[in-house]
């Protein structure tokens, strides 16, 4: 029988190996990623066991009389041992919410990992909440690129990329966080939002995950002109930030730089490259025009589902 209980701090060794060697080896589920903003949320993560065996974990947080999975975080279901089989995961849900009412929270915000960050398949947590009543309450559409089916570039992409490497635009990689949410802050602030990270946010948690938090910089003559904040997850590359400023926009730095981490991707070991969502609105409004920035460079659409399980239902 599947028993859970709260992480506590104690447990973070025994998390962070699981984590480790889970079907989804995610670096923003380790506990030195996601502890960084517990000043704003009340972590509620779950761990379950079943004849002693850690078999799944659930990161997570509390709001109130809900859980939500995870609100610091893009998405964060269930992540379950590679051994794990379907049946087990029914116990597993059954078991959060017979824990959960015994904590007086009664309903999920579940954000379900998306079927290409799986280092194995594991969907099985969005079937059995489906045949518990859990509803669809949101649905955001990100753009992916799968390594061996390259699609050709579009014309513009091309025309901008050659424009670019013609004024000697040059990509390298840097250390220089704060230079790049110079970059950052100043594209955001047009749109009127801000990084959700603050620069000092970002510096920490390069730090703590070097070979998981890259940064890229176009420069021309020494001068940055575009930048990406790359997020590498074993099997995934993904721009977790892309920038640039109104003169690299023009000499087209941005497509270059973009183009020469798709080239690199390419030539390496990872699965997908992602560019995250054009959605906007809790995903009711598509940005037409970020979408076809991405199409243009070869990728094509995948969505992140975010389910509301009642569990009084």
């Amino acid at each position: 029988m599947v028993s859970c209980r709260r992480y506590n701090p104690e447990d973070l060794a025994t998390w962070n190996s699981f984590i480790q060697n889970s079907k989804m080896n995610a670096f923003f589920f380790l506990r030195s990623f996601m502890d960084y903003h517990s000043d704003r949320f009340d972590d509620h993560s779950v761990m379950f066991y079943d004849e002693g065996q850690l078999i799944a974990v659930l990161p997570a947080n509390q709001n109130q009389d809900q859980l939500v999975s995870h609100g610091g975080l893009t998405f964060g279901g269930l992540v379950l041992s590679r051994k794990l089989r379907s049946n087990k995961v029914a116990e597993i849900l059954t078991s959060l919410k017979e824990y959960l009412l015994g904590c007086n929270i009664t309903s999920v915000v579940y954000k379900a990992s998306p079927h290409f960050m799986h280092d194995l398949p594991s969907e099985e947590d969005v079937y059995f909440l489906f045949n518990d009543g859990a509803q669809l309450i949101r649905r955001d559409l990100t753009s992916i690129i799968y390594n061996g089916r390259k699609l050709k570039l579009s014309k513009g992409r091309k025309a901008l990329i050659s424009k670019a490497r013609g004024n000697g635009v040059v990509i390298t990689e840097s250390d220089d966080i704060t230079g790049f949410y110079g970059l950052l802050s100043g594209a955001l602030e047009k749109h009127g939002v801000k990084p959700v990270h603050s620069v000092e946010e970002l510096e920490m948690l390069k730090e703590r995950h070097p070979k998981n938090i890259k940064l890229y910089i176009a420069e021309e003559n020494g001068k940055a002109l575009a930048g990406a904040l790359m997020f590498n997850f074993d099997s995934v590359e993904h721009t977790q930030y892309l920038a640039t400023s109104d003169e690299g926009k023009t000499v087209g730095a941005l497509d270059l730089l973009i183009g020469t981490l798709i080239e690199r991707f390419h030539e390496g070991e990872s699965r997908v490259f992602s560019f995250g969502i054009s959605t906007e609105n809790a995903g009711k409004y598509l940005n037409e025009g970020l979408l076809s920035q991405k199409e243009g460079f070869g990728a094509r659409s995948a969505v992140i589902d975010f389910y509301e399980w009642n569990l009084n239902g």
